[in-house]
């Protein structure tokens, strides 16, 4: 169906949204410069960092520079996603797993039992945001889209260049929304199309998992520029 141009099948709702995100982060992200992108807002922030000055216990990467990854634990800003995968049926045991985490933890999530602890949800980088989406759509292509056989984690060779790291990111954006946009109907209500290991995409439609993928994108691309407009304020606040 269209209404004067514009496409309001699934399929088109969602690649719209997709493409106003990609076009707005974009330009978010022009003039990005490295001591920007590598800018911790505070002491310990989650970033890229070279192997041997890894400061988290999984830390990932293929090369020299590896993406910061703490101990198997669910951020305090995810309890509800937590609750909802409850909700829709997922077994305490599936969501463990899910999560990388023990049952017993996510029993506790579940009854409100557990009070979040300051370091649960880290503050980050732009350099481990950006990373971050680039390793996620990577994945979400080769299991997709791909041989559906890679290691996610290892799909990403990451950078300490700003510049570098956006030159790698939007070919792999593009590829991805490509792939999707010649997806068929049927394709988009087939269950487990996404084989993606670090999510439960293959227990759903493929076009929930798409539009997971969108609130993704928009939501880290958000925080990004968030993070840009606190390092323009930073002088004004008293510093770096």
């Amino acid at each position: 169906m269209e209404i004067e141009g514009v496409r309001t099948d699934r399929l088109g709702l969602l690649l719209d949204q997709f493409d106003r995100a990609r076009e707005m982060a974009q330009v978010r992200l022009t003039g990005l410069g490295d001591e920007e992108y590598l800018w911790e807002p505070v002491p310990g922030s989650w970033s890229v960092r070279r192997r041997e000055d890894a400061v988290t216990p999984r830390a990932f990467g293929p090369g020299e520079w590896v993406l910061d990854l703490g101990a198997p634990d669910i951020p305090a800003n995810e309890y509800a996603e937590v609750a909802r995968q409850a909700a829709d049926g997922m077994t305490v045991a599936k969501i463990a797993d899910d999560w990388s985490v023990s049952v017993e933890r996510v029993e506790e999530i579940l009854a409100h039992t557990g009070a979040p602890e300051p370091d649960r949800t880290p503050i980050t980088t732009i350099a481990w945001r950006l990373a971050h989406l680039h390793f996620h759509f990577a994945g979400a292509y080769e299991w997709t889209f791909g041989e559906r056989r890679q290691e996610p984690k290892l799909l990403v060779d990451f950078t300490p260049s700003a510049s570098v790291a956006l030159e790698r990111f939007w070919p792999l954006i593009d590829r991805w929304r490509d792939s999707v946009a010649a997806l068929t109907e049927e394709q988009l209500d087939t269950v487990g199309l996404s084989q993606y290991p670090y999510s439960n995409d293959s227990e759903y439609p493929y076009v929930g998992a798409l539009a997971s993928a969108n609130i993704e994108f928009i939501h880290h691309m958000a925080e990004i520029a968030l993070l840009r407009d606190l390092w323009q304020a930073r002088f004004t606040a008293g510093g770096r």
